[in-house]
């Protein structure tokens, strides 16, 4: 009832859309040079179903967007049911692994099969793992099993936001991918409560478990409603180029993540990356179906916005990890409050995404990408202001403006990456953004946490240093510290050099943005022109 209502006020206040959404003329997406295959797909099947698939998308997206959040809460129970404390971080890192390492795969795998298929195995891959994880007996166990989840969950956020690249226009994807951010936004606040809910209530396996019926929906929706016929040809796979790639992204993010590591295992990883790195470059340059087409990610429109995605994505990890310490071991205000201060970057990310349908038609894709860059350097720049005497609130503007002008950043970037290459390469385009923003945020995490351990060893004695370390890895660590003044002044001192790196960051960004190759809009009817888009 509630969607019969939606499709009505579209076609009362968008006629001549209602009207191409559901004619019966099928479209025709011709072969080209690099992939031979005709892509038909029938409009009447294609579109009049988007309200619906849309829908269908945002529940495939809630359920993998609060796995991380509804996770970290019931750890603790499980870890005290389970034993292996040492395996806890490998809990999260097994699942990002996976995740962002299949990415680019599965965004490779659905221009040469279709959006479908790969969508809905990789769900079904990610169900399996969540059903196994409940029935986890060990820690190791409920590890590998978290890595067949992280498998599954890398086919279903690049190939969603490609399903959406090829369903609505430029104009309209602001309004979608709006909802998408508010899907996000909505899981961060609702995972923690959910989490808890169900591990004090229930067995902390529902929170596992819990995926199954959503899953299994979002798979029969998918059937009935997204509708394409790819043209069946015989595909040749690049699996050697898939295992060089996850061996080298996978001991590079082993490296960025697991710093505490010994020089040998450290270098060791290191030769691992750089040898199979080599490899794979030379595999896809002879490969017929590459798994990373070299020609695609150098061009200069895609590789400046995942420049810019990957830099972004770092700051953005540094904001969200350092600015919560400051608020309570500076400040010396509650989780609660510094929990505020991030809700203030969700909340500025949907409302870019959901005003840059307006923004593009009254300025311009190129003006709302470069101010929206701006706002980026000028949020972070407020944390520079904060002292230990600060109101959250100065903490908060900043990380608004911050998640603002991220928004239409990595909006504004996927719509340009997917509006330069045709039906057959998509897939791999949208994803080779998502990949970025998650390697700048492993690279982030890594470098701003350097950046603290070297703030803290510089300020601080090493009887005030080892206090400081001592009271960071107690529970109620935090409060302890900011009640502490001269622990305090140390630890204030060595956040504002964690606050110098992200903005630096910020400021690197808002210059790759300037790189990226954007035309100048020519009709508010017409979609944006990029100048470059097709050049290598």
């Amino acid at each position: 009832m509630a969607l019969r209502f939606v499709a009505e006020i579209v076609k009362q206040k968008h006629p001549r859309a209602w009207r191409i959404a559901t004619s019966s003329q099928p479209a025709v997406i011709p072969a080209s040079a690099e992939h031979p295959k005709r892509i038909v797909m029938s409009n009447a099947a294609h579109r009049s179903n988007r309200v619906l698939v849309v829908a269908t998308i945002m529940v495939a997206t809630f359920m993998v967007a609060i796995e991380a959040t509804i996770v970290a809460t019931a750890m603790p129970r499980i870890v005290g049911q389970l034993g292996g404390f040492s395996y806890y971080s490998w809990v999260f890192s097994a699942f990002l692994l996976a995740q962002s390492t299949t990415t680019v795969i599965y965004g490779k795998l659905s221009d040469i099969f279709g959006r479908k298929p790969v969508l809905i195995g990789g769900i079904i891959i990610f169900l399996a793992g969540s059903a196994l994880c409940g029935f986890a007996w060990s820690m190791m166990s409920l590890v590998l099993f978290r890595l067949l989840q992280g498998l599954g969950a890398g086919a279903i956020q690049p190939v969603t936001m490609t399903i959406i690249g090829d369903l609505f226009k430029l104009e309209e994807r602001g309004r979608v991918q709006g909802a998408m951010a508010t899907v996000w936004a909505t899981s961060a606040v609702v995972g923690p409560l959910a989490g808890g809910i169900i591990v004090d209530n229930i067995s902390w396996a529902w929170i596992f478990w819990i995926n199954l019926p959503i899953g299994i929906v979002s798979i029969v929706a998918f059937m009935i409603f997204l509708k394409e016929d790819v043209a069946h040809k015989q595909a040749r796979i690049d699996y050697l180029g898939s295992v060089l790639f996850s061996v080298s992204v996978v001991a590079l993010l082993v490296m960025l993540t697991e710093t505490d590591a010994g020089a040998s295992i450290l270098l060791s990883l290191f030769a691992v990356f750089i040898v199979a790195g080599l490899l794979f470059l030379a595999q896809e340059k002879r490969a017929p179906e590459p798994i990373i087409s070299i020609a695609l990610w150098s061009r200069r429109l895609i590789a400046t916005s995942n420049a810019a995605t990957l830099l972004a994505g770092m700051a953005l990890i540094g904001l969200s990890t350092i600015l919560p310490i400051y608020v309570q071991g500076v400040l010396g205000r509650s989780p609660i409050v510094a929990g505020f201060t991030l809700t203030m970057l969700i909340v500025g990310w949907p409302l870019a995404v959901m005003l840059s349908g307006r923004f593009y038609k009254a300025f311009g894709i190129r003006r709302t990408l470069r101010v929206g860059s701006l706002m980026f350097p000028f949020g972070a720049c407020f944390l520079l202001f904060l002292t230990p005497e600060s109101s959250p609130v100065l903490a908060g503007a900043g990380s608004f403006f911050m998640g603002f002008g991220m928004g239409l950043i990595s909006l504004t970037s996927i719509v340009l990456v997917q509006d330069s290459v045709e039906w057959s390469m998509r897939g791999s385009a949208t994803a080779s953004i998502i990949f970025a923003r998650s390697l700048g945020n492993t690279l982030g995490a890594t470098v701003l946490g350097a950046i603290l351990n070297a703030g803290i060893n510089h300020h601080a004695s090493g009887e005030t240093a080892a206090a400081l370390h001592n009271a960071l890895n107690q529970p109620t660590g935090l409060s302890a510290l900011a009640a502490d003044p001269d622990i305090r002044s140390v630890f204030d001192a060595a956040l504002h050099w964690s606050f110098w790196g992200v903005v630096i960051v910020a400021v690197l960004t808002f210059f790759t943005t300037w790189l990226i190759p954007v035309g100048h809009r020519q009709t508010h009817d017409e979609p944006a022109v990029t100048s470059e888009a097709a050049s290598r």
